[in-house]
C-alpha cells in the first residue's frame, strides 16, 4: 500500500479530502484530472472539483452535505464563508436489509473472560456503585469515596500529590518562585501502597449529578431509568443508593426502572433514606456498613469465559476531525459488522450526528415500525432543538470546523460510518436498554459524555470511542477505547490514547485491517488483561441528559 495525498470518498462526491497539507497553486493529479489549488488547504480539509455556482449542492460520502453561498472555483477550499450546511430530506421507504456480512473465521468459538450474572449478561469488570437520588446527596458520596477508596486499595494514582509535597518544600526552604518554575518535578509514582482488599471487585464507584429534585417530572423519570441501568449493568455487581426523600426521582420509580429491565433483579441492592433515617452520622455509618458487605458479596465473583456474542459494544466519537469519518470511523464500523455477525450487539448513538444520513439508516430498519420510530426520534429532536434557536445545524464545535468537520451533515456522514453496515435490529428512545442483538439505534445527544454516559446504562459493557483533536473521557463502569483517528495527535497524547488508525490514512492498513485489529483488543480489555487509558486515569465521567436541548 501506497499513502495517497488526497481522497475522494464516494464517486458521487464533488469534493476532495486532502490528506496532507497542500499548498496555494499547487497542481494535483487524481484519476486522470488536474486541479489547481486556489489557496492552501490543510490536512484534513476539502476543495471542490469542479466550478460551482451559488446554491450549486456539495456531496460527500455520497450525500448532500451542503450548499455554495457563493460561486468556488475548481480547486477552491470549502470553508465556512463560502458553503453552508444542507441536508437531504427522508422517508420511510422501502426495507434495504441486505448486507454482505464480513468474513469471521478468525473469530468464530472465541471467547473472553467476564463476569457472569443471574439474568444472562457477563460483565467486562466488576464495580459497585454508589448512586444518589438527587444532587443533595453528592456531598455524602464525597465522605463516603473519602472513607472507602483509600483503605480498600482503590486510590488514585499518587503522582501529583507528590509533586505538591515537593513544591511545599522547597517552598518551605526558601526558594524562588525562579527556583520553583525550573524544579523537575517527580515524573511519577511507583509505590505499591493502594494493593486491593477486594481482588476480584474493581473498584467502587460514586456516580454524583446534579439532578433529582427540580425540572421536570419527565426528567426525574429518565433520570431513575438512567440510574436503573447502571445498578443493572453486568458490569455492575451491586449498588449503595442514597436518597433524601422528598425528591422527585422517588426511590420507588428507580425500583419500577429496575424492574423493567430486569424483573427478577438480585444483585445486593441497599437504599438509605435520609430524612427517614435522621441523623447524617448514622446514614453514613449504615452507608459504609452496608457497602463493605456487598463488596464481601462482589468479590465472590470471578471472571469465566463467555462467547463474544455477549459483548454489547458502544459507538461513539468526540474530539473529531477531518479524518474520523475516513479511518478511524469506519475502522470501527468494520468492527461493529464483525461483532454483529457473530451475535453480538452495538450501539449507534449521537442523533444529532446522523443528520443527512437518515434514509439510509431509515432504510436499513428491519421493519417499517422501527423506521418510523427513528424518524420520529430524529425530526421531534430536531424540531425542539429548532424551537430554542438551534437546529442540528449548529452542532459541529470550533474544534470539528478548524480540523475540517465544517457543516453538521459533514460531520453526521462520517459519524454514521460508525455503525457499519449491518441492518438496524432495534430503535430506542433514552434511556431505554438494549434487548436485541445487532445494531440498536439510541436517541442521545452528540454531546458525547452524555451520549456515553447513556451507552453504558443501556447496556454496552465496553465502549469503542474515536477522537482526532484528543479527549480522556471515560466511564465509570465500562471501559471506554480511545482511538486516535491520525498518528501526530496519538504520539502527542500517547497517555490517554490507546490506538492509533493513523496508520489507515497513511496507508499502512486497510479499514478491514485496522476493524479486525480493534476487535482483537476489544476481546483484551473485555478479559480484564488489557486495561485502557481512561481506566488508569480513573476517567469517570458520568453526565446525565436532561431532554431539554444538548446537542
Amino acid at each position: 500500500m501506497s499513502a495517497q495525498i488526497v481522497l475522494k470518498v464516494h464517486p458521487a462526491d464533488n469534493v476532495l479530502v486532502a490528506l496532507t497539507d497542500l499548498p496555494k497553486d499547487s497542481v494535483i493529479s487524481f484519476e486522470g484530472q488536474e486541479y489547481t489549488i486556489q489557496e492552501t488547504v490543510k490536512a484534513k480539509h476539502k476543495f471542490v472539483i469542479e466550478d460551482l455556482q451559488t446554491g450549486d449542492p456539495i456531496h460527500m460520502y455520497g450525500v448532500l452535505v451542503g450548499k455554495a453561498q457563493q460561486p468556488i472555483k475548481k480547486g477552491g477550499l470549502i470553508s465556512t464563508t463560502n458553503i453552508k450546511h444542507a441536508a437531504s430530506d427522508f422517508v420511510v421507504g422501502d426495507r434495504k436489509t441486505a448486507w454482505s456480512k464480513p468474513d469471521v473465521t478468525g473469530f468464530e468459538g472465541r471467547t473472553f473472560n467476564g463476569y457472569h450474572r443471574a439474568d444472562g449478561s457477563v460483565g467486562t469488570a466488576n464495580y459497585w456503585v454508589v448512586i444518589p437520588m438527587v444532587f443533595c446527596e453528592n456531598r455524602n458520596l464525597d465522605v463516603l469515596e473519602q472513607a472507602l477508596v483509600t483503605d480498600l486499595g482503590y486510590g488514585r494514582n499518587r503522582t501529583y500529590q507528590l509533586q505538591s509535597r515537593q513544591l511545599v518544600e522547597l517552598y518551605k526552604a526558601g526558594k524562588s518562585v525562579e527556583d520553583i518554575l525550573k524544579t523537575d518535578l517527580q515524573a511519577s509514582y511507583n509505590g505499591n501502597d493502594n494493593q486491593r482488599l477486594f481482588p476480584n471487585v474493581d473498584g467502587i464507584k460514586f456516580l454524583t449529578h446534579d439532578g433529582g429534585c427540580g425540572g421536570t417530572r419527565q426528567d426525574a423519570q429518565a433520570l431513575c431509568g438512567l440510574l436503573a441501568g447502571y445498578i443493572t449493568h453486568p458490569n455492575v455487581a451491586g449498588a449503595t443508593v442514597l436518597s433524601l426523600g422528598c425528591q422527585n426521582a422517588q426511590v420507588s420509580i428507580l425500583e419500577e426502572e429496575i424492574k423493567k429491565r430486569i424483573p427478577d433483579f438480585s444483585k445486593p441492592l441497599y437504599i438509605l433514606e435520609q430524612q427517614k433515617i435522621g441523623k447524617e452520622s448514622t446514614l453514613l455509618s449504615e452507608a459504609i456498613r452496608q457497602t463493605f458487605a456487598g463488596l464481601i458479596l462482589a468479590n465472590q465473583q470471578q471472571r469465566k469465559p463467555a462467547p463474544l456474542s455477549k459483548l454489547c459494544i458502544g459507538l461513539e466519537c468526540g474530539g473529531s476531525d477531518g479524518f474520523s469519518g475516513i479511518g478511524a470511523n469506519p475502522a470501527i464500523g468494520y468492527t461493529s459488522d464483525l461483532l454483529v455477525a457473530l451475535g453480538g450487539s452495538v450501539i449507534l448513538a449521537e442523533f444529532p450526528e446522523l443528520c443527512g444520513v437518515e434514509q439510509n439508516l431509515s432504510d436499513r430498519c428491519v421493519d417499517t415500525s422501527l423506521a418510523e420510530r427513528f424518524s420520529h426520534l430524529m425530526r421531534t429532536y430536531n424540531e425542539r432543538a429548532k424551537a430554542v434557536g438551534s437546529g442540528f445545524e449548529s452542532n459541529p464545535s470550533p474544534g470539528n470546523i478548524r480540523d475540517g468537520l465544517i457543516t453538521d451533515a459533514i460531520k453526521s456522514a462520517g459519524a454514521a460510518k460508525k455503525g457499519g453496515t449491518s441492518p438496524v435490529t432495534d430503535v430506542l428512545d433514552y434511556p431505554e436498554k438494549v434487548t436485541k442483538p445487532g445494531l440498536n439505534l439510541l436517541c442521545t445527544p452528540g454531546y458525547d459524555v452524555e451520549s456515553t454516559t447513556a451507552e453504558v446504562a443501556s447496556g454496552a459493557n465496553i465502549v469503542l470511542f474515536t477522537t482526532g483533536l484528543g479527549t480522556p473521557t471515560g466511564n465509570p463502569v465500562a471501559p471506554v477505547i480511545k482511538i486516535a483517528t491520525n498518528t501526530a495527535m496519538f504520539e502527542r497524547m500517547r497517555d490517554i490514547m490507546d490506538i492509533n488508525t493513523g496508520t489507515i490514512i497513511e496507508g499502512q492498513e486497510t479499514i478491514q485491517q485496522a476493524g479486525e485489529r480493534i476487535l482483537e483488543y476489544v476481546i483484551g480489555v473485555a478479559s480484564g488483561e488489557t486495561q485502557v487509558a481512561a481506566v488508569r486515569h480513573v476517567q469517570d465521567d458520568f453526565i446525565p441528559w436532561k431532554r431539554g436541548i444538548s446537542l
